[in-house]
């Protein structure tokens, strides 16, 4: 019989050669797996049903290759792609790993270190449009700060607002055709990270020269880690436009930053997520940036990229039957579910909004009216649980 979860490409799912390639190296202890050759991700996550891979420019070609080795890498790389039919939608720079951004990269103090920041993000920004990317994710994850006293905020945005600046004229007068998507995150490595959420990502683009180039990378652990909802996240910038990538994994909340499969964790949220993009008909990728756990070797690895997919799938069949499900339709009706969609006073019209002023209402009428959303709850429960 046929598995209505295996994934294939038309679901548009899409793996980082740093997930697949994670080792298992933590704070504590030393690698558990050995490297991947990326032709060999590529390949097996071809056989998987992926639709594409994604990479910072640290994980294809290593620093201090020779121009010679770099294109024999890419061309070795290139093969394999052209071979499976996976794309590379996405790529992104390591500004995190080497010591020189021990102080930042972009809204680093010292003004060579941010030289060297952009120059290695431009160059980055070529090697994924010379494989197809069309967008480009950018983690500020050395972007932040301990010592309060030792960094100006409004300077270091205003250097981080010129960075992006300077990407976004490199991608134009290139004709390049990529956008870039920021990747907000509150903490970790750094105490605390510049532009640590949705909200403030959406504030800072405004203030860049090219706003319509960028927007945003939201991300299911970097929401939940301070306790926020991922789902309010992923609506606010459907809402904004601003949805330009989406890096799905599962996390505890008050943790560090753990990149569990997806739907491994935070059932919930995972489902109100898949829901929402399957009804926006959201058509970015559905990109899985979290890692097997340490205690896997090399087959664990690939069975924790197929259950990240599976996942999905499976949650995403919930969204449907959620939508089908009577009851669950008569509970949002009590809740009066649709009534939000209905808008109410014309802010042009001065006599609407004088009518409002006004309008008389039956206080007593509206508080003591139930909303029913503990039924309206359950049923959602009862439905994740495979009960319905």
């Amino acid at each position: 019989m046929t598995d209505p979860f295996a994934p294939r490409p038309e679901h548009r799912f899409t793996f980082g050669l740093w997930t697949v390639g994670n080792r298992g190296r933590d704070p504590f202890g030393h690698e558990t797996r050995p490297a991947l050759d990326p032709v060999e991700s590529v390949h097996r996550l071809a056989e998987l049903g992926a639709y594409g891979v994604n990479l910072h420019d640290d994980d294809l070609v290593p620093p201090g290759s020779s121009a010679g080795e770099r294109d024999q890498i890419v061309a070795a790389f290139r093969s394999a792609l052209d071979a499976t039919g996976l794309r590379v939608p996405m790529a992104t720079t390591n500004l995190f790993s080497d010591p020189v951004f021990a102080d930042g990269a972009f809204t680093a103090n010292d003004p060579q270190v941010r030289r060297y920041a952009m120059h290695k993000t431009l160059r980055a920004i070529d090697l994924g449009a010379e494989l197809g990317a069309t967008t480009y994710v950018m983690w500020g994850g050395r972007e932040g700060v301990e010592c309060d006293a030792a960094k100006d905020v409004a300077a270091a945005l205003d250097r981080y607002a010129e960075a992006v600046n300077v990407c976004c004229a490199h991608v134009r007068e290139q004709g390049l055709g990529l956008r870039f998507a920021l990747e907000p995150k509150p903490n970790e490595p750094r105490g605390d990270l510049f532009l640590p959420t949705v909200g403030h990502a959406l504030a800072f683009i405004d203030s860049l020269e090219w706003p319509e180039m960028v927007g945003l990378n939201p991300e299911f652990a970097h929401e939940t880690m301070s306790g926020l909802s991922f789902h309010h996240a992923v609506a606010q910038a459907l809402w904004a436009g601003k949805l330009f990538h989406i890096d799905l994994n599962a996390q505890r909340i008050g943790k560090y930053d753990q990149d569990f499969r997806f739907g491994s964790e935070g059932h919930r949220d995972a489902f109100y997520t898949v829901r929402l993009l399957e009804s926006s008909r959201w058509d970015g990728m559905r990109h899985f940036d979290a890692h097997a756990y340490r205690t896997e070797d090399a087959d664990g690895v690939w069975e924790f990229a197929r259950g990240c997919m599976r996942n999905y799938l499976i949650l995403a069949d919930k969204a449907r039957r959620f939508d089908e499900d009577p009851e669950i339709g008569e509970a949002l009706a009590a809740a009066r579910a649709e009534l939000l969609h209905l808008p109410q006073v014309d802010w042009t019209d001065p006599a609407q909004v004088a009518a409002v002023r006004d309008e008389v209402f039956d206080l007593d009428s509206l508080r003591g009216r139930g909303h029913g959303h503990e039924r309206l709850d359950q049923l959602v429960g009862e439905l994740l649980l495979g009960v319905r």
